[in-house]
Formats: structure tokens, sequence, C-alpha cells
């Protein structure tokens, strides 16, 4: 079904339009993401004002992490059936809904519900279906596409959070996910209208022979059997899970050490404005280097980043952490895109980007809830970045095990030559 392509004549304008499709998917998911992570922002005054504990507000994050995972591998499998217009368009005007209804909870369970299982499955429609159309509409500079929309969607903490932190100083915690709702709908909605369909291979204008796609043959059943779909899943859970934690209780712990809600939410934001510098920069190592190469390399960097947090008490020092942690966590993870499409066919890859997705939302889960338990029992977070960096050591030992479908190619007499 491709009754959003662009006009198969309209060489030039594919060569100009892909750079369209990554404004707007990182447009769409920095809306879509901080929205969801203004939660973090939220966390305290909706404590305050509704005497729900830290524990249980953190719950609703992890319900939309799993809500992620169901969701992620549903909307891509359909985007590649359908197209990516309608599933984030769909997703778009879930989102901006869901995030009124929550402001209208009355219970703890129905601000989990809704806050955590409708946000985040909208906002799953959003990551899988672009993240796998930027894949098709680039051959070459595919790894700094996808961490151009990444950085997007990295730009969340640096312009939502400081976006949900003046609502929250101006008013109550209901009438700031209200205007959060609006300002959701009046943003994306238009934008989806811009998203399109790859254009089909043009077969007459190839003058060489080109390379197969990798693993052609195979079912969507037999893809996600295969050794490489396995390891990203396990990787990107384990990856995930280190980093979650100390995502989302950056700006708690910071508050907990005495630096007040704005200095903590400048934190969380420089994580964010250095997660930019790091989606490209490990984009373009990604180019050169080598996917794999880099990924494995950012996990080691990753688990020792996390643990960092564990020294600091002083606002300069949160900004240290900050800054090497977001510029490390936020540039591995477009690489799992990348991985896919150079592992499987782009027939596939929403269901494919969409399962490991599952598995990384399955990992952003358990940090919420994880720290608020620890938070509450212990007093302190401590316990939160050890246990992050003990997980993070497990994502790099996994990620060393995986092997290219590409590179096995290379050793058969089957391989043809672009």
């Amino acid at each position: 079904m491709c009754w959003n392509n662009l006009d198969p004549g309209q060489n030039m304008s594919s060569t100009y339009y892909r750079w369209v499709i990554v404004a707007s998917g990182g447009l769409l998911g920095c809306v879509a993401f901080g929205a969801m992570f203004s939660l973090p922002v939220f966390i305290r005054p909706i404590s305050q004002q509704t005497g729900w504990s830290i524990t249980g507000i953190s719950g609703a994050m992890t319900f939309g992490f799993l809500a992620m995972a169901a969701g992620s591998i549903i909307w891509g499998n359909l985007s590649d059936r359908f197209g990516p217009r309608m599933i984030v368009l769909l997703g778009s005007a879930v989102l901006a809904v869901a995030l009124a209804l929550a402001s209208r909870a009355t219970s703890l369970l129905e601000f989990q519900v809704i806050f955590g299982l409708m946000v985040g499955g909208a906002a799953a429609a959003i990551f899988a279906p672009m993240m796998a159309c930027v894949t098709g509409w680039f051959e070459t500079q595919r790894s700094l596409a996808v961490s151009l929309v990444s950085a997007g969607m990295g730009m969340a903490p640096l312009t939502m959070s400081p976006f949900a932190a003046q609502l929250i100083s101006h008013h109550d915690w209901r009438t700031s996910l209200q205007i959060l709702a609006a300002f959701s709908a009046l943003v994306m909605i238009p934008i989806t209208f811009l998203v399109r369909r790859p254009p089909a291979p043009k077969s007459e204008n190839v003058i060489v022979a080109p390379i197969e796609e990798p693993q052609s043959g195979i079912t969507v059943g037999q893809a996600m059997r295969s050794p490489q779909f396995i390891t990203l899943l396990l990787t990107n859970f384990f990856c995930c899970a280190t980093h979650s934690g100390p995502i989302f209780h950056t700006v708690s712990y910071a508050i907990s050490c005495g630096i007040p809600l704005v200095a903590a939410v400048s934190i969380y934001s420089l994580e964010g404005l250095a997660g930019l510098g790091g989606r490209i920069a490990f984009g373009v190592l990604g180019d050169r280097l080598g996917a794999k190469r880099v990924l494995v390399t950012g996990l080691l960097l990753q688990a020792f980043g996390a643990l960092a947090y564990f020294f600091v008490r002083e606002l300069g020092a949160f900004y240290a952490v900050a800054a090497l942690f977001g510029f490390i966590y936020a540039g591995i993870m477009p690489l799992y895109a990348v991985l896919a499409r150079e592992n499987f066919p782009l027939r596939m890859m929403g269901t494919i980007i969409g399962g490991t997705a599952m598995a990384g939302s399955l990992g952003m889960a358990t940090g919420p809830v994880a720290g608020g338990m620890i938070f509450d029992r212990l007093g302190s977070y401590g316990w939160l970045y050890i246990g992050a960096w003990a997980v993070g050591i497990g994502a790099f030992l996994i990620a060393l095990t995986f092997k290219a479908y590409a590179a096995a190619l290379t050793s058969g007499p089957a391989h043809v030559a672009g």
C-alpha cells in the first residue's frame, strides 16, 4: 500500500525530501518523548499535591515503558503494512488525548493507567515507524540520518523539560498537563502529513548489480528467531535498563542533594544537550568505523558513566557527569536501527525495529520503579547507580557476541559486490 509514496520520477526531489523526513521524525519524537518524560519534572509536585508516593508515581513511567514495549512491535508491523503516516497521525492524536485525561485523574491507579498505558503506547507509534521510515530513505549516510532523528528526540530534555518546569512553576500539575496536551496536538498533528514512505528502488537507473538485501528470503518469523535479532533484543534491553534509572531519577536525586528544582532540571537539560552531540558524533563514527564497533565501545563507557553519578553531590559535578553520560547513552541508541537495517530487509524494518524498541522499552521500565523503591526504602539513590553499572557491563558483554549477517556473507561464494 504505497498511497503516500513520492512520485517514482522525482529522483532529485526524493534526494532532498529525505531530509524533510529526518526533520519531521526528529520534531515528532521531541514532542512525543518530551511529553512522556515530563513526568520526572512533575513527580515531586504531584506527590506533594496528592499525597501519592514517589514509587507510585514512578510506576506510571514503568507502565509507560511497558506500553511502549507492547506497542512498538505492533505499531512497527502496522507501519510496514499501511505506511508510517497513518500510524504517527494516530499516535499523535492519542498522545494529546492521553495527556488531557491524565490531568483529570483522581486516583494513583487511574493516573498510572492513563499516563502510563496511553502516553507510552502513543509514543511507541512515533518511534519505530519513523526510525524504520528513515532507514528506508537512506542508503548512504544512514547512521548520520538515524542519529539526527534521534537527536531531535533527544532535544526533549533541552526543550520540553524546561517548558514543563516553567508550567509547573506557574500552574498546578493538572493545568500544566492540559497545556502540554494542547501544545502536543498543535505541533505534532500537522507535521504527520509530511511523513511519506521511502520511494521504491528505480531499477532502470541501476548501472551495476545491486547488493542483495540482507536475508531477503526470510519471513518475519524466521527473522525474529535469528541470532542477529535475539542479540539485538538482549543488548538493547540491558542497555536501556542501564540508563533508565539514572535518566528518570536525575532531577529527584539532585533535589535530594539540596539542589533547587530549576537547577536540577537544568542538569537534566544539559544531559539532553550533550546527547545531541553524542548522537551526531556516534552517527558519524558509525558510518566510518562500523555500527557494531562503536556500539560496543559506547556500552562500556555508558556503564561507567552511570556509576559516576554515585560520587557526585554538588551542582558542578552533576553537570560534568550529566554531560558525559548524556553524550554516551544518547549516542549509542540510534545504532540499533542501523544494525537492524544492515542485517534485515526493508520490507520488515518496522517490525524489526519495533521488536528491538520493545526490548529497550522493557529495559527502560525497570529504572523508574527500581529507583523509586530504592529511595523510599533507603532514603538515597546510591544503589541505583551501582546496579546500573553492573547491568551496563552485562550489555557490553552481550554486544560483543553480535555477529553481523553482512560479515557472514563476505566469506561465502554467493556474495555479490555492488
